[in-house]
């Protein structure tokens, strides 16, 4: 693979925030002041400061995901309010609420213990809601802007033996079925946690959708691979009853997710490591 061809293939742009405050003041009347970026994330957030000193954070989202956050809430998780949403140059942004709490330095038992018990809270969340349909895995064709298969089929014979298989996967057409809340990014990155380690917030929920909560557990355990059976054992008995077809599904979306993210975003070596999780996961 040469550069010239991995340049070719879309990359997600960096969240502009000087030019997006500009704009919702422009468009709402409102000016916030820009604090600074936030740590994390792929994309970009900012923190902002409004007139009456509040303090908020900028990101790029949907906001339809709104209604879903505050179901969350309503069912014990802790989550940010939207506080202002707006279209900005083709782009949906959101103004909201800032948590208390920072990012885990180093996942633990603890950690997980606790995300499994959000976890738990999503159940059922959208039984009672005509929408959103179930969400997409994307195995057979291409997501919004990830989950793309050329650069898997174009950059390793290794990543095109994964495509192949995730293919195969997604011939059987697996479907994210289910009435429960699923957050689709549900891994430490998108945690706040105290000094004591309790959470204190669940974030990024731009991909919110309804279907099998069991996902997010999948998408966890996908991330913390590598990390030991105090981290994963936890994970592997909450899964243990999961069949091997839904199971295969949902890891064939991960190792779609982070390899094609990883060929189109970052280097080799993100690359191998995602391979080195992705290939020896599947049931």
């Amino acid at each position: 693979m040469t550069e010239a061809v991995r340049r070719a293939w879309p990359r997600s742009a960096r969240l502009d925030a000087p030019l997006i405050l500009e704009r919702i003041a422009e468009i709402t009347g409102v000016r916030l002041v820009l604090e600074g970026p936030a740590a994390g994330g792929e994309v970009g957030a900012a923190y902002v400061r409004w007139p009456d000193g509040r303090r908020s954070v900028l990101t790029e989202g949907r906001s339809r995901s709104g209604p879903l956050v505050d179901r969350a809430r309503q069912a014990g998780v802790p989550t940010a309010r939207h506080e202002l949403a707006a279209h900005v140059d083709g782009r949906r942004v959101i103004v909201q609420q800032r948590l208390p709490g920072s990012p885990p330095h180093k996942p633990d038992a603890h950690l997980v213990r606790q995300m499994i018990a959000i976890n738990d809270r999503m159940a059922g969340l959208l039984a009672d809601v005509p929408a959103p349909t179930p969400g997409e895995l994307h195995l057979t064709a291409d997501g919004p802007g990830f989950c793309l298969h050329q650069p898997l089929a174009e950059h390793s014979t290794r990543t095109a033996a994964l495509l192949e298989r995730i293919h195969r996967i997604g011939a059987d057409g697996p479907v994210l079925a289910g009435d429960d809340l699923v957050h689709m990014d549900f891994h430490p990155g998108n945690v706040l946690v105290d000094t004591q380690g309790r959470v204190t917030g669940l974030i990024d929920w731009d991909g919110a959708t309804r279907g099998d909560r069991l996902f997010d557990l999948v998408t966890l355990r996908f991330v913390l691979t590598g990390g030991g059976p105090g981290l994963l054992g936890p994970l592997d008995q909450r899964l243990a009853g999961v069949s091997a077809h839904r199971y295969n599904a949902y890891w064939a979306h991960m190792s779609l997710r982070m390899v094609d993210w990883s060929i189109r975003h970052h280097d080799a070596a993100a690359v191998d490591h995602w391979l080195d999780v992705a290939e020896p996961g599947f049931r």
